[in-house]
């Protein structure tokens, strides 16, 4: 079953004056993120590796009116990601907000025996290293401007075991939760609040192509785990890394939020 959702028009402009940094940004749901920022006040840094897909994503924004500026940046260059960040504060102040969605499985084989060590290699330095890196980088502008918020992105395939991800993406989704938990113990005195989204399937990219290639009884039996019995649409992630951004989630740090329809209930 599909349902669709309409996009909601924002009550007021929760990110007016702030600068949100988006890692990922031009990819399918960091499009999304980026827009729903720059819909409620926010200025944009968009962060991708695509020049193309850079450019096409500011220029969107800029038609909104939105301050914003595109960087091709490699999130495994912890030099290049604290350039980044020294050009974020330069240009549009800030960040305030950074939402780390650069990652994946990247392309890499699911099956074990398919796995080579540049896989493992790719898929830990992006989704770990990466995400520390920019949150390395991004804490002392928050702090200096009196407080920010990050969320990571882990996934259900890091809090069970997936049937559509391999080993390496799971264990780097994993770190991720440990991560965002440690980080938030370390800075939460700072006035920085660090939490995690753990998104279930959304079938983007790569991996409505995986998900694809599945035999019908594998498909069938992912779409039978999940209780609210459909896929989501992107609006159901998007929203809720706006609220983990957002002043409505003041109290709240160190969390990981399941998005994923009651196919993973942790107690």
């Amino acid at each position: 079953m599909t349902q669709t959702f309409p996009s909601p028009s924002p009550a007021r402009r929760r990110f007016e004056g702030r600068t949100a940094v988006v890692t990922g940004g031009a990819g399918g749901i960091g499009r999304e993120v980026c827009t729903a920022f720059a819909a409620e006040g926010a200025s944009v840094a968009v962060v991708d590796v695509q020049q193309a897909a850079v450019d096409e994503t500011v220029a969107s924004l800029k038609e909104m009116g939105t301050p914003s500026r595109g960087f091709v940046v490699d999130v495994r260059d912890a030099s290049a990601v604290e350039a980044l960040m020294a050009a974020v504060h330069e240009e549009l102040g800030g960040p305030h907000v950074l939402v780390t969605l650069a990652g994946g499985s990247l392309g890499t084989p699911r099956d074990l025996p398919d796995i080579k060590p540049d896989d493992v290699d790719l898929v830990v330095d992006v989704n770990v290293k990466g995400t520390f890196y920019c949150c390395q980088a991004a804490v002392p502008y928050m702090v200096e401007a009196g407080g920010g918020a990050i969320v990571t992105t882990s996934s259900i395939g890091g809090r069970q075991p997936s049937p559509v991800t391999g080993v390496p993406y799971a264990t780097s989704k994993a770190a991720v939760v440990g991560m965002t938990k440690r980080l938030a113990r370390e800075v939460g005195g700072q006035g920085v609040r660090v939490n995690a989204i753990a998104p279930g399937l959304f079938l983007t990219g790569r991996l409505q192509g995986m998900y694809d290639a599945m035999p019908e009884a594998e498909r069938r039996e992912v779409l039978d785990a999940i209780p609210l019995d459909r896929f989501p649409e992107i609006r159901e992630a998007v929203d809720p890394i706006l609220f983990l951004a957002s002043d409505e989630a003041s109290y709240i740090t160190g969390v990981v939020l399941d998005v994923n329809g009651g196919r993973f209930m942790p107690l």
